[in-house]
């Protein structure tokens, strides 16, 4: 020991000086935005374009009055590959990572912010919040990415449910909108977008955030392995989904109304005339089961990338900080 002392004087002697304690609260403060703005945008990126031909799936389902079965869903994927081409799976994906990435890198980014601002509030700085305010923390991460970019959600599903004769690009779909349908359109559904993103945001963080706090107490190690993430990660999608699916409906049958031949008005409105159309279940539920599969296996992995890049940024920055 004494000679790793003796080795590291030795080596500050010779100007390569620790340059950690010289960070100041400012550069600590950006540094960790633009860390959570990458992870988030990696993760959200990561996540939805493994589970992208199911999302694909399910919209197709739930903008339509067609029956939704496993079975069903399995041909519907099937005929597309068949017809258009393993890669037709993933239509839309452009749209979604326009979408996503700006939205995953806002949302995580956000809720890092929301978790140290309301910690500082509530005193406790450092540390895993109450259970209201991490409730509040996740809400409010989702209502603030989802109101910077709804309007790529809404080109993102015009993309998923309409062939690609229609629309050959993201851009065109926006001025296809904008002339033919008004600018205002670019914003149908974006009340039960809201509505419905602050259970699924505020659920899906305060489970994960909990799940790994009780773990932390249970196991006594600070960090999680990387598939207890993905089982955390699983079970908050799976509640957080559940909870808001019914919106979730609602917003996708508003945003698609200009192709589908309908003309869904308000979100009581829409929810009536599915209900009477094709039932509570079948209607509000449509693809709920698919999304059972898909919410979980796409939250996981999302979870799982933020927290693995924050790690990685961390010790990246740790060893480029130690010597110079």
């Amino acid at each position: 020991m004494g000679n790793g002392v003796q080795e590291q004087q030795a080596s500050l002697k010779q100007g390569e000086v620790l340059h950690v304690a010289s960070s100041s609260p400012s550069e600590h403060t950006t540094r960790s935005i633009l860390n959570s703005l990458f992870s988030g945008a990696l993760a959200g990126a990561v996540a939805k374009t493994a589970v992208a031909p199911l999302d694909r799936t399910k919209i197709i389902f739930q903008v339509s009055s067609a029956r939704f079965s496993a079975k069903e869903a399995y041909r519907l994927i099937y005929r597309t590959y068949r017809k258009d081409g393993f890669y037709s799976l993933w239509r839309g994906n452009s749209a979604t990572m326009v979408r996503v990435i700006p939205y995953a890198a806002i949302q995580f980014c956000a809720h890092e912010q929301y978790k140290r601002l309301l910690g500082s509030y509530y005193g406790f700085q450092g540390r895993a919040l109450p259970p209201l305010p991490r409730l509040l923390a996740g809400a409010m991460a989702g209502t603030t990415a989802a109101m910077l970019t709804y309007p790529l959600d809404m080109v993102r599903a015009r993309m998923a449910v309409t062939p690609k004769e229609m629309y050959s690009n993201i851009l065109h779909v926006f001025v296809r909108i904008s002339r033919e349908e008004g600018l205002a359109t670019l914003y149908r559904g974006f009340a039960p977008t809201i509505l419905g993103v602050v259970p699924y945001a505020g659920l899906s963080f305060f489970t994960y955030e909990t799940l790994k706090k009780l773990h932390a107490e249970r196991s006594g190690r600070l960090q999680p392995y990387s598939y207890e993430r993905l089982a955390f990660g699983a079970c908050a999608g799976l509640i957080g989904q559940s909870a808001s699916y019914p919106l979730d409906v609602v917003r996708r049958r508003m945003q698609t109304a200009g192709v589908t031949g309908h003309t869904y008005g308000t979100i009581l409105g829409t929810m009536k005339e599915i209900v009477s159309e094709e039932g509570v279940v079948r209607g509000l539920y449509k693809g709920l089961s698919m999304n059972w599969v898909k919410g979980p296996i796409a939250v996981g992995i999302s979870f799982t990338t933020f927290d693995l890049t924050q790690i990685l940024l961390k010790k990246l920055h740790q060893m480029g900080y130690t010597a110079r």
